[in-house]
This record gives C-alpha cells, sequence and structure tokens, in this order.
C-alpha cells in the first residue's frame, strides 16, 4: 500500500497530573494531541508509511512538536509554516463519577489562519494511497474547511482512498457556519465514515430508535439503519462504522463498534474497560487500528474491526493523546487475552 496522509491540527496539551483538578496542581504535564495526528501516530506504530499535514508557526514550540512526531515515525516534511501560535488544549481528567473536562485555546492559531493554495496537494499525495480527516478540522475556521475540502477533492481525483472520522465538536464551530452547512459536501468526497454514537444525529439528524449511552449498554444491531442512512445520503461511501461507548462512569466504559459495508453488519466484541487511565483519543485509535485492519486484512471486515476495537480498548490505559501499542499487542487482545500477565 502506499502513504497514509492526515490533516488537521496539533495542539500542546497541558493536564494536572493524577486526576486532580485544575485548582488543585501547582504544574501541568505537556504532550501533543489532536485527532488526526492521533491517527497517524496509532499507523506509524503498527509500520505504516504516514505523514501528517499541518500548519505550525515558526518557533520553538513547533520544532519541539515536530521533534516528538518525528521520534514517533511520523513524516513531518509536509507541514507548512506560518501564523502566530500552536493551538493549545487544557484536559482536567476525570475519574468515577465526575466526568473530564476539556478547555480550548486555539482561537487564532496558525491553522486556523489557513488558506486554499497553501498546501501543494499534488505533491503531498504523490505516492499516497490513503487520506484521512475530520470533523474537527472544517470546524475551526472557513479557511480550514475550505483547504480540507481542496484536499478531499485532490484525493477523490487521484483515486485515493478517503476516510473521515465525523468527530462534532459544538463549541468548535463559531464562525458563523455549522456542521451541517460545512460537512456535507465534505463526507459526500469520503468513502469510509467513521462516527459515535451519536454523532451522525448531531450533524446530520441521522439516530437510532431507543438508544440511551448512559445506560452502560449501547446495542450494535440499532446502528445498521444509521449505515443504510448516511450510505443513501453519500452513495461514495463504502463502509460507515459507529464506536459504541456506554458510559457507566467516567472510569468504566463499554466499548465495541459495528461495521455496515452495505451488504453485512459487522458487530465487534465488547470490552469492558474498567479502570480508564485517558480516554481522550480513543475514537482515534480506534480510526488508526481500522485504517491498519483494513489495508492488511483486505477480505476480512470482521478482522478489520475486531482490531479497530482492541487497539482503542487498549489506548484507554494509555496516558496521553497518542497510542502507544504494537501490532503484537492488539493481536493478543484480540486472541482473547485480557489477562494483563507481565511479558517475560
Amino acid at each position: 500500500m502506499g502513504k497514509i496522509i492526515t490533516f488537521g491540527e496539533v495542539m500542546l496539551r497541558l493536564a494536572p497530573p493524577d486526576f486532580l483538578r485544575f485548582r488543585q496542581c501547582n504544574y501541568l504535564e505537556s504532550t501533543f494531541g489532536g485527532g488526526e495526528v492521533n491517527v497517524a501516530v496509532s499507523c506509524a506504530n503498527y509500520g505504516l508509511d504516514v505523514s501528517f499535514v499541518t500548519r505550525l508557526p515558526e518557533n520553538d514550540i513547533s520544532e519541539w512538536c515536530v521533534r516528538t512526531l518525528r521520534q514517533a515515525n511520523v513524516d513531518t516534511r509536509d507541514i507548512v509554516f506560518g501564523g502566530d501560535r500552536v493551538g493549545i488544549y487544557f484536559l482536567e481528567t476525570g475519574a468515577v463519577s465526575r466526568g473530564s473536562k476539556v478547555i480550548y485555546d486555539r482561537a487564532n492559531s496558525a491553522i486556523s489562519q489557513i488558506q486554499p493554495g497553501m498546501i501543494d496537494w499534488d505533491r503531498v499525495f504523490e505516492g499516497a494511497s490513503w487520506f484521512h480527516w475530520t470533523g474537527i478540522t472544517p470546524a475551526i475556521s472557513q479557511g480550514a474547511a475550505d483547504v480540507c475540502l481542496e484536499a478531499v477533492k485532490t484525493a477523490n481525483a487521484k483515486g485515493i482512498t478517503v476516510s473521515c472520522d465525523l468527530n462534532y465538536r459544538k463549541n468548535l464551530w463559531k464562525y458563523g457556519k455549522t456542521a451541517g452547512e460545512v460537512m456535507p459536501d465534505l463526507v459526500a468526497g469520503t468513502d469510509i465514515i467513521l462516527g459515535n454514537e451519536e454523532d451522525a444525529e448531531k450533524v446530520f439528524g441521522i439516530h437510532p430508535e431507543g438508544i440511551d449511552v448512559t445506560s452502560g449498554h449501547v446495542e450494535g444491531a440499532a446502528y445498521e439503519s444509521v449505515g443504510k442512512q448516511l450510505m443513501a445520503k453519500f452513495p461514495r461511501a463504502k463502509k460507515v462504522i459507529i464506536t459504541l461507548r456506554g458510559s457507566i462512569s467516567a472510569s468504566h466504559n463499554s466499548w465495541s463498534g459495528v461495521l455496515w459495508d452495505g451488504q453485512q453488519l459487522y458487530q465487534a466484541p465488547t470490552y469492558q474497560i474498567t479502570h480508564i487511565v485517558d480516554r481522550v483519543g480513543g475514537g482515534d485509535s480506534f480510526m488508526g487500528g481500522l485504517i491498519y485492519g483494513l489495508n492488511t486484512y483486505t477480505d476480512d471486515a470482521q478482522k478489520a474491526l475486531n482490531f479497530a476495537v482492541a487497539a482503542s480498548c487498549l489506548k484507554h490505559t494509555i496516558k496521553g493523546d497518542f497510542n502507544q501499542v504494537t501490532v503484537d499487542e492488539v493481536e493478543k487482545l484480540m486472541g482473547g487475552d485480557a489477562s494483563g500477565r507481565v511479558a517475560r
């Protein structure tokens, strides 16, 4: 297969340690993260050739970020430079009945000021076979939405597979457009559509009946109708995948997923994640696992889905946005070994 390309914003992540609240901490732990860069790191972990595209200012924070991505084996040569600042998000990690809290500080970030023509997509897509974007990017600004559409159209023209994670974030849509106005043109050029149990409803008004995600159990079969409705609305789509998270508490979730290919609904095993270390990036780790699975188990949609769910299950045990697991670790869990025994 060719190179995987992802496009979006990478942010500096600042978080209190050890489940402390903002008001309790004297320092913040720092790392980097963001929907599309998290997917890139996951793909790189599995040995795929992956390049992350973004816009960063020319300063030491950006250099730190680029070095971090290179250490993760992500190609950074397609990053363009300009603008004034790196976006930041603050994370307070919840526990038990106290949910996590995210505060964004990403206004006027370098990528929010991006404009069409700043990225040479013809050059970026040389040797590429897959392009991934998320609904976070077009929510940042009109310029970011326009550049994302520019990328999708170029990928379509070159016969490159396009995937998206709908990733609805209501707090980001602030520049005068709604997701319902912007997303249809982008999703229309997308082959693989991923969403969680609420994204399709919040973006397109498409929803299953009788689902309560706060009950701790989400019925996968109910989402066949969501897959059918999305494919009817976006005929280019070949697969629709829904992640299924049942929230018993901030520390205990059930986790699974379904895949609809237009003919058959595939359902993955359900994992009970009873001690969540960090759920941020869980959906991104699913997408990274799905990209690997669909490109590796090319004739086995069930195995590709199972890989994605197992990979993202493991991500919940890892601090930070990035999933730091190997193919062997994922396949071990897929095989039924969830013992967590020490490897000697």
